[in-house]
């Protein structure tokens, strides 16, 4: 006997007239027409029409109910007038007829209206979530999060991995993002940390002689909130492989990834076999190394041109003989375009910081001349220089950045994108993934000129590893690569370094002596001495993935209970004080600042 339901209130259909029926579910709406009250009952399932005339002994009751309270209605199912049918409803061909009902759950005044669309402050919405997650689009999108690691762990299997739950309480790593760190009662003292990534364990698993391995794990960071990253915890679609090179993992994800995004979207999948871009050309064409490919325009070098005779702009000829370099980007057909476009994109510039962008168009009279503030210092064979650097054409628009190299890529970077959206050049109902690939091994860090590893420490280095030149530690690349897609990264991965000797030496490098490694892996580097396989993965985020599919720019908006962007659950008043006995189990004492 079914006590609160017979069915839920998304599937009943004209097949189920004059049937006798119970639902339960939340009120959604309330319409009043004085001789019929019209109730819209809502649960996971979907929305039923209820209805109950003024001469129904319960009409003054159901007529005074809050919205969002919850009840149980008794009725028969009835044929809509042809005239009130609604198509937008799996059951908007019948509705209720109400014969009794029963109050299951009461509620209070809402701070949120549940059935509106209507934008709230991020506060008011994180500490109801509740609440909030029984608007229609959000519950949506968490359903639609259910549905595709469902799917993907159906897929994984196909593919031959094995799911295997790597452990929450490990040992703090120096690189990365800052950990989270749980003291040990047991050992006073010290501390586990959550981990960022299971990054050893999984490699640990490949040592242990499984081949294929897979885990949507929890991954913790210490890290501040962004539009695309959550403050304290995210899910990644983790997994590795054993004898396997760069191609074999890419052959996998892009198989994954072109099922999992044809299956939950109507967009067009740009490219079949994702496009592989080296890093350093990454950052020359695109600015950066999460290029959007939706967009059509390119950054190109043209420094070399302002070295020519025939190019009075002494500017930027002052500035290229102090280091400086110049890049810039085509703007398509805007010669009819009004000065207010290109004053707007240089004054936008001005306002991220550069100092502006100078441009001009290229028209043609007699000859090849650039129109606009700076064409003038422009011969015209230079100019069909630039032509031919950039596939420019007559009616195309130039923009220059004059700068350091990081400062130039990240405002061509962004003014790539402001003018691909000021063009409406991207096509929004399409998914442009790519592969950046040969990341440099090491990087120079900025502020201590110190050499650091540029992304993970345990990726294997490109060349002979058997005789690999140190000395230029900046030249070495490594098998590191990204998958991004339509401007966004949704993962880093990497053959990974299975020879303990090598990695001692790429640890040397970035200024770790052999004890300091030995106390942060010795896990990993003694596994590895007992004959490790060649391995590789990558761990693409599920939260960024479901972004994409639902259409979000936060991830909050895909993920049930988020944080704020102070890492604060307002719900739960997360984190908390915890009381001095709980302290001194733990042998802690809080100092507190004067």
């Amino acid at each position: 006997m079914k006590k609160y339901r017979t069915h839920n209130c998304g599937e009943l259909n004209i097949k189920d007239k004059d049937k006798k029926i119970s639902l339960s579910g939340w009120i959604n709406k309330k319409r009043d027409h004085g001789n019929l009250l019209f109730l819209d009952l809502r649960d996971n399932y979907g929305l039923t029409q209820c209805v109950i005339e003024n001469t129904h002994k319960n009409f003054k009751e159901l007529e005074k109910l809050s919205l969002e309270t919850v009840i149980k209605i008794d009725g028969q199912v009835i044929e809509r007038s042809k005239d009130t049918l609604n198509k937008e409803l799996k059951t908007g061909e019948i509705e209720i007829s109400i014969i009794s009902y029963e109050i299951l759950g009461t509620t209070k005044e809402l701070p949120i209206p549940v059935f509106s669309d209507q934008e709230y402050s991020e506060e008011i919405r994180l500490k109801y979530r509740f609440l909030d997650l029984r608007r229609k689009k959000i519950h949506q999108n968490i359903i639609l999060r259910s549905k595709v690691i469902s799917f993907i762990r159906s897929e994984m299997e196909k593919l031959g991995f094995l799911e295997f739950q790597t452990p929450i309480l490990t040992s703090s790593s120096p690189e990365g993002a800052r950990d989270f760190l749980v003291p040990s009662r047991l050992n006073p003292g010290k501390f586990y940390a959550l981990p960022q990534a299971p990054q050893q364990f999984k490699q640990l698993i490949m040592v242990s002689g499984f081949d294929k391995y897979f885990q949507i794990a929890p991954c913790f960071r210490d890290e501040d909130a962004r539009a695309d990253r959550s403050p304290g915890e995210f899910y990644q679609l983790d997994l590795e492989m054993s004898f396997v090179e760069q191609e074999d993992i890419f052959n996998v994800v892009e198989k994954l990834m072109t099922n999992v995004f044809k299956k939950f979207s109507n967009k067009k999948i740009l490219y079949e076999k994702f496009p592989q871009i080296t890093y350093s050309d990454a950052m020359i064409k695109y600015g950066t190394d999460k290029p959007d490919l939706r967009n059509p325009i390119i950054i190109n070098e043209f420094t070399d041109i302002f070295k020519r005779d025939d190019v009075n702009f002494e500017i930027f000829k002052k500035l290229i003989s102090k280091g400086n370099i110049v890049r810039g980007l085509i703007a398509k057909k805007t010669k009819d375009k009004p000065r207010s476009f290109f004053d707007g994109i240089d004054k936008w510039a001005k306002d991220q910081g550069a100092s502006g962008l100078a441009y001009f168009t290229i028209e043609k009279d007699k000859e090849i001349k650039g129109k606009g503030p700076v064409g003038k210092f422009f011969s015209s064979d230079s100019i069909q220089e630039i032509m031919k650097i950039s596939n420019a054409e007559v009616g195309d628009s130039i923009f220059l950045a004059c700068g350091k190299k990081n400062e130039i890529e990240n405002i061509l970077s962004l003014a790539r994108e402001k003018i691909a959206n000021e063009l409406n050049l991207i096509n929004h109902d399409t998914f442009a993934f790519c592969w950046i690939i040969d990341y440099p091994m090491f990087e120079e860090d900025e502020q201590t000129n110190k050499i650091i590893f540029s992304h993970n420490p345990f990726s294997m280095p490109q060349g002979n590893i058997n005789n690999l030149d140190l000395s230029k530690p900046l030249n070495i690349k490594a098998y590191q690569y990204d998958i991004v897609c339509n401007g966004i990264e949704l993962s880093s991965g990497a053959i990974r370094n299975h020879i303990p000797e090598l990695m001692y030496k790429l640890f040397s490098v970035a200024g770790y002596e052999k004890k300091a490694v030995d106390e942060k892996f010795s896990g990993m580097i003694n596994a590895l001495s007992y004959g490790a396989p060649p391995h590789g993965g990558i761990a693409p985020g599920i939260d960024r993935i479901i972004m994409l599919l639902a259409g979000e720019k936060n991830i909050r908006e895909v993920t049930m209970f988020p944080m704020n962007q102070n890492a604060q659950d307002l719900m739960m008043n997360a984190p908390s004080n915890v009381s001095e006995e709980q302290l001194k189990e733990l042998n802690i004492l809080i100092k507190k600042k004067n």
